[in-house]
């Protein structure tokens, strides 16, 4: 008898033991961070739990829902929307939502995930509807902002943000793919024709500007050159003028020193018979003086007037 009971003492500790352990192990739960956990209490809402230790009442408290509190991205499904044109579109998006309120999230909706990808769905065929097929693939902010709104309204419900949806593809018909790239290829030659038409209009526009100006540049350098040619000329005969006048104020200096006179008759015989002589080589008639046996006669003619000297009030310069 007294050998039976250290080993019975022994099975009852060990039992304790266990219990304790169990006990323990049940009471202490660790919540990861950005996690939340629900805890009932005998089947009713108790508590949530945040991230790190936390102590609970074993069998009688249990964690019924845990939730990630992280931005989740949410894959909804492609489906075929009508424009307000009629025409089909393929379109499928991405929505990201995160999880605000871990208790409406258990409790809200059966399944909040399922509510807001059909949600997404509906909006998203709603709002395609109101629009035609050009404006759907320029207003994607537009359709996201729509969606976003539509959803969150209903999700607050369910614990949950909708904080985005994205469209991934928007995919119409084969028929409509191939009118609209005949669209876009004749919009493009129409742009190429354009611009080709206002590249010729540019160049003729440059080559009448060019000619212009270069007609009026001629005209000026003409007009310079005229002017230029003038005032030569005019400087010409001025310089000719002074050069005479000078020559003949030399010529009459010359004529008042000794000898002069019997310069200036000898100067003159040469220049007449100088004269003579051209005229017999260049001209057919020959002009004969009515005296040529008294050629002196008509020097000495020359020169009583150039001994007469200068009328009374000339100058000679």
């Amino acid at each position: 008898m007294n050998s039976f009971m250290p080993d019975g003492l022994t099975i009852v500790a060990l039992v304790v033991l266990v219990v304790v352990i169990t006990f323990i192990v049940k009471a202490v739960r660790i919540v990861p961070q950005q996690h939340a956990w629900v805890v009932e209490r005998l089947g009713k809402y108790h508590a949530t739990l945040g991230p790190g230790l936390n102590i609970v009442i074993p069998f009688i408290d249990r964690v019924a829902y845990k939730h990630s509190l992280k931005e989740v991205p949410l894959d909804v499904p492609s489906q075929v929307c009508i424009t307000r044109d009629n025409t089909q579109l393929a379109v499928d998006g991405v929505l990201y939502f995160q999880v605000t309120d871990p208790q409406r999230a258990s409790y809200g909706s059966s399944n909040y995930i399922i509510a807001i990808t059909q949600l997404a769905q509906t909006t998203l065929r709603s709002v395609i509807g109101r629009l035609e097929l050009d404006k759907t693939f320029e207003e994607r902010e537009f359709i996201n902002q729509s969606i976003v709104s539509s959803i969150d309204e209903a999700a607050m419900n369910w614990g949950v943000k909708v904080l985005r949806y994205e469209i991934k593809d928007l995919t119409p018909p084969n028929e409509i793919l191939r009118a609209m790239q005949q669209q876009i290829t004749a919009e493009r030659e129409k742009r190429a024709l354009i611009a080709s038409s206002e590249g010729r209009k540019q160049e003729q526009i440059n080559i009448a500007t060019g000619e212009k100006e270069a007609a009026i540049a001629k005209s000026e350098g003409d007009k310079q050159a005229q002017i230029n040619n003038a005032q030569g000329e005019a400087a010409a005969v001025l310089a000719v003028a002074e050069a005479t006048a000078e020559a003949v104020r030399k010529v009459g200096q010359a004529i008042q020193q000794a000898g002069g006179m019997e310069a200036v008759n000898l100067r003159v015989a040469e220049k007449y018979v100088e004269a003579f002589g051209q005229l017999a080589k260049t001209n057919n008639t020959l002009i004969v003086p009515a005296n040529m046996s008294d050629v002196s006669s008509l020097i000495a003619a020359a020169m009583t007037v150039v001994k007469s000297g200068p009328t009374p009030g000339s100058v000679i310069r």
